[in-house]
């Protein structure tokens, strides 16, 4: 699973770091390829007190190495958390990937930045999802005018959203301080969002892999 944004900012790393301390706590191997030139995924793993999923520090061009590392590791689950604006990098990761998960907040600066690695996808022809991060809480059942245009530009894109959405939240940097998931910490509405998105990534990466493993 390759998780990525062109654009800075987009909470990329909370999302790649969540997404596979989902899949640990699940009882999955998992493997995190942290591509970043920043290496937030690693040190934010690296903080951890418990067991969690291992990390590699590496580049776009070695990710095929850290691939066979996964395999030759057990592992069931490899998380490729990509560099922000690193095309070449970002090309690598998708073509590795049986899923991706593009991660977009709800500005206008991200979904066109969603734009272009929209079409590298689809160009590549793999399946994918769009993770709307760093959203306001919907009050009373109604999502906020911000949320509410991004998703119809996303509609209009007909990019493949997915249906759990991350909220703003600040539980997300303090649990991730820590090394931690939200599902380990006391804030239930941030656990039940992880719980919701993993629980789709999953079925969707099943779907992809088994889509994959068909002949052609």
């Amino acid at each position: 699973m390759a998780v990525v944004a062109l654009k800075g900012g987009s909470g990329k790393t909370t999302v790649a770091t969540h997404l596979a301390l989902a899949a640990h706590l699940r009882g999955a191997p998992v493997l995190v390829a942290d591509v970043d030139p920043q290496h937030s995924a690693h040190d934010l793993l690296d903080a951890r007190s418990e067991p969690g999923p291992d990390c590699v520090k590496t580049t776009g061009a070695k990710l095929l190495a850290a691939q066979f590392a996964a395999g030759g590791l057990q592992k069931d689950l490899l998380v490729i958390d990509t560099a922000a604006g690193a095309v070449e990098d970002l090309g690598e990761a998708i073509v590795l990937a049986d899923l991706v998960v593009m991660v977009v907040r709800p500005t206008l600066l991200d979904i066109a930045g969603l734009a272009r690695t929209l079409s590298i996808v689809r160009r590549l022809g793999k399946p994918s999802t769009v993770v709307v991060n760093q959203a306001p809480v919907a009050r009373e059942g109604a999502e906020a005018p911000v949320v509410r245009r991004a998703l119809r530009a996303l509609e209009y894109m007909q990019a493949p959203v997915a249906p759990a959405i991350v909220r703003a939240r600040t539980i997300y940097q303090v649990a991730l301080e820590r090394g931690r998931s939200v599902e380990e910490m006391t804030d239930k509405a941030a656990a039940r969002e992880v719980a919701a998105l993993w629980e789709f990534v999953e079925a969707r990466l099943a779907e992809a892999s088994a889509a994959a493993a068909r002949p052609a």
